[in-house]
């Protein structure tokens, strides 16, 4: 683990729903660290790859685009901003179009190594939280610390829908609890970097906790791992 504060790297993973990335960007804006959504990441080349109209079972199509494609994160108030090569597609990324597509390009072995690189070249320097569901295994197996976000389906299911509402369109919970369930099955079942809890991190139960009280437990725990590192008790 790396002794000082300011440049540790913090992996958060867990299924859709849990409360990943709200934590993560709180944590990140409380640490002052940069946030990077990885799922983004892929919701911005599926994004892409719809556009052009490309076969989404194609893998070598796929590598060809995220190879040739710019992906940039960028900080904007308490958000961040999306771009594909200059673009910002912030809002685009999050149509329920792209969010299916994202699941299928993802699982893609050759895809996802070109995207771990880069997800390793943006926090070479540490100071970074970054979510998704293969942080803490795959992208950075030596992560200074971990954390797991988990959640009740049906708790996950509410989340989406309120999430889903917010944006004007109408699905129903069950709906999504289905949905929920089935993009889990793919998650953890994918040859390439399924999702999985990695031995080393903290699990979170996020059904009956607030934000804060969710991003305190994160703290603490960073603390602790910190103070330990650097030999105190």
């Amino acid at each position: 683990m790396r002794r000082t504060k300011d440049c540790l790297i913090i992996a958060i993973d867990g299924p859709v729903g849990a409360g990943k990335s709200t934590a993560a960007r709180l944590l990140a804006k409380r640490l002052g660290y940069r946030y990077v959504d990885s799922g983004a990441m892929y919701r911005a080349l599926s994004w892409k790859a719809l556009q052009a109209g490309l076969d989404l079972n194609d893998e070598q199509c796929l590598r060809r685009l995220a190879d040739e494609t710019s992906i940039a994160l960028e900080p904007a108030d308490d958000r961040e901003l999306i771009l594909v090569d200059g673009q910002e597609v912030s809002r685009q990324i999050r149509e329920r179009e792209v969010e299916q597509a994202s699941s299928k390009v993802s699982i893609h072995p050759s895809v996802r190594s070109v995207m771990v690189a880069h997800q390793r070249r943006m926090a070479a320097q540490g100071g970074v939280v970054m979510d998704g569901r293969d942080i803490g295994t795959v992208v950075f197996p030596d992560a200074d610390v971990k954390f797991y976000l988990t959640a009740r389906l049906e708790v996950r299911a509410r989340r989406r829908h309120l999430e889903i509402q917010a944006a004007g369109a109408t699905r129903g919970v069950d709906e999504l609890a289905e949905e929920i369930k089935a993009r889990d099955a793919r998650d953890m079942g994918r040859r390439a970097s399924p999702l999985r809890k990695a031995d080393e991190a903290v699990t979170i139960d996020t059904s009956d906790s607030s934000l804060s009280q969710v991003v305190d437990a994160m703290e603490e725990e960073i603390r602790r791992k910190l103070a330990a590192a650097q030999g105190f008790t």
